[in-house]
């Protein structure tokens, strides 16, 4: 009975919990009425967009809008907001709501996927989360509604509005509208969309205490941090992105100033994990893409709706390197020195992080008749659940497809989590060698 409960960890649970959305997902959207032929789509097809829609990534093998049914896209609209908000914290906020308790294993759970240091204030945080995921989507479907009434009739409006919020919140990319290229210049769809990519790929701890800054007057170091850095590449985004693409004639080159500045802001925005775009991907300088690809590796906050490295890894691997360079022995963030075990931690996520994407972009230059920025942009894209693409993954071969699935769903559980999911329990260790020094540089 022990090893039973001991086989059944936080990781475990969470590892699994996904993949029971998906396999749930994936029987729903190969059956016949969730296709607007009424044919059955096939098997491989339907896993991967049940992995894309709950590992909240967004590359499709077929356009949504004209290949799923009402049925179909309502499946895929659950999935997102199952994988972007989690399933533990739906199921707890219905526990909630139905007066049950919250053991202490399913705290445990929910801090393992909120990314906690403890289970204190955990329930308090779940309800703040659906409070303001709930808000922020139902006042975003209202505007895009308002936005779209002038195209289509205004129960269609409405629909596309929902859609459309929930998947941008949930920083998943689905659309169902064709794409957003025709939006380019569309002041008001731009906003919204920022505004929703932003909303979500901050993280529920950030976003709780900016709602409860005017009470409490401080952030957290966490918030601090994610808040400065993402503002930081962001900008820098944005600034590559004009400067590159400024004279481009495939994409930023006819168009005026201003449209040339709310396209460069808004692509580096979606690169925090939004996953949609106003001008071609395939089309942009090489150099773009190449900074877009480092930009989805780092991905967005913990705790939030989007993958990748993420923001508060990729601050302390920057700070052991000023550390170093400036031969301090701590590294140090907002005047507060950072633990060696976080740094050890950010180090080895790096590293694996790294050996993933480099596996698998060899895979699939193996598996792929197409050039490397292509395959490496794209398996980058999964890994941070970006979604953003260069064209491959409608043209993936069912090998190719299998390795962005598992791209996807390690983006989506996390590596740590994963890791922890897949290993057994270590022995006690009964002794430690001597230090022993190496030379290096």
């Amino acid at each position: 009975m022990v090893g039973n409960k001991s086989f059944i960890t936080p990781p475990r649970i969470l590892a699994a919990g996904f993949a029971l959305i998906i396999a749930v997902g994936t029987f729903l959207l190969a059956l016949p009425a969730a296709s607007q032929s009424g044919q059955r789509i096939s098997l491989m097809d339907a896993l991967f967009t049940a992995v894309s829609a709950t590992c909240v990534t967004g590359l499709v093998v077929m356009d949504t809008g004209r290949t799923f049914s009402l049925f179909g896209e309502i499946v895929i609209l659950v999935m997102i907001q199952l994988g972007g908000i989690g399933f533990m914290t739906t199921a707890t906020w219905i526990a909630l709501a139905l007066r049950r308790r919250i053991s202490l294993r399913d705290r445990l759970v929910l801090k393992e996927s909120l990314n906690q240091d403890s289970v204190e204030g955990i329930v308090r945080l779940i309800i703040k989360v659906f409070i303001y995921a709930f808000t922020v989507e139902a006042g975003a479907s209202l505007v895009f509604a308002a936005q779209w009434a002038e195209e289509v009739p205004w129960k269609q409006a409405l629909y596309y509005g929902v859609f459309h919020a929930v998947s941008l919140f949930n920083n998943a990319g689905f659309e169902i509208i064709g794409g957003f290229v025709p939006y380019v210049h569309d002041v008001g769809i731009n906003f919204v969309s920022m505004f929703l990519i932003v909303a979500g790929g901050l993280g529920f701890i950030v976003m709780s205490d900016l709602v409860d800054y005017p009470r409490t007057r401080r952030l957290s170091l966490h918030s601090k941090v994610v808040l400065s850095v993402s503002g930081l590449l962001t900008l820098t985004s944005a600034v590559i992105f004009l400067v590159f693409e400024f004279a481009n004639e495939r994409t930023l080159g006819p168009m005026a100033l201003e449209d040339k500045l709310l396209v460069s802001v808004f692509h580096a925005i979606s690169l925090r994990s939004g996953g949609i775009n106003t001008v071609d991907i395939a089309g942009l300088h090489a150099a773009t893409q190449f900074m877009m690809v480092i930009m989805m590796f780092i991905g967005a906050a913990p705790g939030s709706t989007g993958g990748g490295l993420k923001i508060t890894t990729f601050a302390l691997l920057v700070g052991a390197v000023r550390a170093v360079l400036t031969g301090k022995e701590d590294v140090v963030l907002f005047r507060y020195r950072m633990p060696k075990r976080l740094i050890q931690k950010a180090v080895t996520l790096a590293l694996i992080a790294v050996g993933v994407i480099v596996s698998a972009t060899m895979i699939l230059l193996t598996l792929q008749d197409r050039d490397f920025m292509t395959v490496l942009f794209e398996a980058t894209s999964a890994f941070g659940t970006v979604g953003l693409s260069m064209g491959l993954t409608p043209e993936l071969t069912p090998a190719g497809q299998g390795v962005i699935i598992l791209l996807m769903f390690v983006g989506r559980v996390g590596l740590v989590t994963l890791a922890f999911a897949l290993q057994s329990r270590p022995p006690k260790e009964l002794y430690r060698y001597p230090e022993g020094r190496i030379i290096i540089g």
